[in-house]
């Protein structure tokens, strides 16, 4: 079979002329060849064993382009057998992938035509079978072959982004040329086949601020100092264009919205560089009694501080703890506040960064600091006692009314309300004492006896004049001292028994007098009644005002002790 000299739509370039057996590239032929095919195919089946093919055909390895919108059918190729007199006797038939459906061949002359509209990218080639066989006695004239029909690309396709669009992050002051991030077109068409899949990048939307790589579609940083503080996000728009970016080229675009990530770039800053606040001098101490807030425009750990009272006078009154979640100093009190004796404390606060980045040491100390003016508060207290704790004593037996001793509280304030006295009565069963309303005089309701209760615990409260619901205590410890007012009395048995045979001065009784009250009062003297007549055979002597000792008239002593 031979091919025309002339060959419709088929690109000049690409005149190769191909054999192929049983698979697709078998064997390559140089144009203008004849290829015999050394297994030929017989009718009946059987192989020639001597490997001569009695004929022999050859044709292009042919092409159609793909996306054919003519008029006509596009003509594909010819076939030709060399047993073709040209007289009709020959019948060439096609089978194979399209055969009759998207390839249709001429039985008489052998030219193909393409009847539909191909598309590369969803087939790029089609796996056919020719045949040329006697028309009247249907006996094979060439042997059956394989050839292929290659779809030809065009330029059809845009490249396209299919992930699109994209979010991608740099942090802030970045150096230029910092790599933010890289895209990647794809093209359907043919990247073997011209520049129909060359694909070159470009910037639409993003400038000065970002570059682009046009091989590697790496984005990049092109300004430097870029601050997130002063804009955070940027939307970039990237180009990618096939042809190599030339003129007529097909194009896709995608969006890449770029965010600029947080560096501690930014120190703390108060906003005043004075504050004050009021303190009333009834504030608990350790309870917070204010707030300040440092502002920091970074985020996150880049904007967590630590604040400090940086002057011993503050520190020693306040304390200020830091509130990580809001940022803020907390301030609380040490020691308890007193109007009266001060009137304004002032505070010097530091706040500073807690996770510093070297890079920017240049910026200067990443802290700030104020002052703070505390003004305290007067709050009406109540009546406050000269002492803690009060003793005081009273000789039992003392007439009613007797005074014990004396109180003293004061109002605190400036005001200086006049004070009223009180007994809390609820803790005693019995009224012992009075307290004078007015001037804190302490009294005996009753006559005492130490002997009974020796010691009284009595509260005594104060309320000012002016405002009678502000009551302080104080305790005060009540001693009743002894007189001597209870006679001594001995205990004695009901008899003494003294053996007959006792000797003169051999003692034989003591005796121990008792007396309720205190040993200052305890001394005795001893005598015998003078009112009993004088029994001379026993004799009493007193031991220095203890005890007596009783004993035989003939030396025989009594001791008492």
């Amino acid at each position: 079979m031979r091919i025309p000299a002339t060959t419709a739509c088929l690109c000049p370039l690409l005149i190769c002329l191909c054999f192929i057996q049983k698979s697709y590239g078998t064997s390559q032929l140089r144009p203008n060849v004849r290829a015999q095919s050394n297994q030929t195919k017989h009718p009946d089946g059987e192989r020639d064993v001597h490997h001569r093919p009695k004929r022999g055909w050859i044709w292009n390895q042919f092409f159609v382009l793909e996306e054919h919108i003519g008029p006509e059918a596009q003509h594909v190729g010819k076939l030709h057998s060399n047993s073709d007199k040209g007289d009709g006797s020959v019948r060439y038939l096609l089978t194979g992938e399209g055969a009759g459906t998207i390839f249709v061949i001429n039985e008489v002359t052998g030219d193909i035509h393409a009847s539909k509209s191909l598309d590369r990218e969803k087939k790029g080639h089609y796996v056919l079978h020719a045949q040329a066989i006697d028309r009247y006695t249907n006996r094979s004239l060439e042997p059956e072959s394989e050839f292929i029909i290659k779809v030809q690309d065009v330029n059809d396709n845009a490249p396209k982004f299919p992930d699109g669009p994209f979010a991608a992050a740099v942090p802030e002051m970045a150096d230029v040329g910092t790599s933010v991030f890289q895209l990647t077109a794809t093209d359907a068409d043919d990247p073997t086949y011209g520049n129909s899949a060359k694909i070159v990048y470009s910037i639409l939307q993003g400038q000065p601020y970002f570059s682009v790589d046009p091989k590697t579609g790496v984005i990049r940083t092109a300004l430097a100092n870029m601050d997130r503080e002063a804009r955070e996000r940027y939307s970039v728009v990237v180009q990618a264009k096939d042809m190599a970016g030339s003129v007529g080229g097909l194009s896709g675009s995608t969006t890449i919205n770029v965010t600029l990530t947080d560096v501690n770039d930014n120190p703390p800053k108060f906003p005043q560089k004075n504050y004050q606040l009021y303190v009333p001098e009834s504030a608990k101490i350790g309870k917070a009694v204010g707030k300040i807030k440092a502002n920091d425009e970074d985020l996150g750990v880049n904007a967590e501080m630590r604040y400090s009272i940086t002057n011993a006078e503050g520190k020693a009154m306040f304390s200020i703890t830091t509130d990580t979640d809001q940022k803020e100093g907390i301030i609380s009190l040490r020691l308890p506040l007193n109007y009266e004796k001060r009137k304004v404390h002032t505070l010097h606060i530091e706040g500073v960064n807690t996770h510093r980045d070297p890079r920017f040491s240049h910026l200067g100390a990443f802290k700030d600091t104020t002052t703070l003016r505390i003004i305290i508060g007067d709050v009406d207290e109540p009546p406050v006692f000269s002492i803690d704790y009060y003793i005081m004593d009273v000789y039992e037996n003392s007439p009613v009314g007797t005074e014990v001793g004396t109180v003293t509280a004061q109002d605190p304030d400036s005001t200086k309300s006049p004070v009223r006295y009180f007994l809390d009565h609820s803790e005693e069963e019995q009224v012992y004492f009075t307290i004078g309303l007015n001037n804190g005089v302490i009294k005996t309701t009753r006559s005492l006896d130490r002997e009974d209760v020796a010691w009284h615990n009595i509260t005594v409260m104060a309320s000012e004049v002016d405002n009678p619901s502000l009551v302080s205590h104080v305790p005060i410890t009540i001693q009743v001292l002894d007189v001597n007012d209870n006679a001594p009395y001995i205990a004695r048995d009901d008899e003494i028994i003294v053996c007959e045979t006792s000797r003169a001065g051999q003692v034989i009784q003591t005796v121990r007098p008792s007396d309720k009250d205190n040993f200052a009062n305890g001394r005795f003297s001893f005598a015998l009644p003078i009112d009993l007549p004088v029994n001379p055979n026993f004799t009493l002597k007193d031991n220095e005002g203890r005890l007596a000792i009783v004993a035989f008239a003939l030396g025989l002593v009594w001791m008492i002790s």
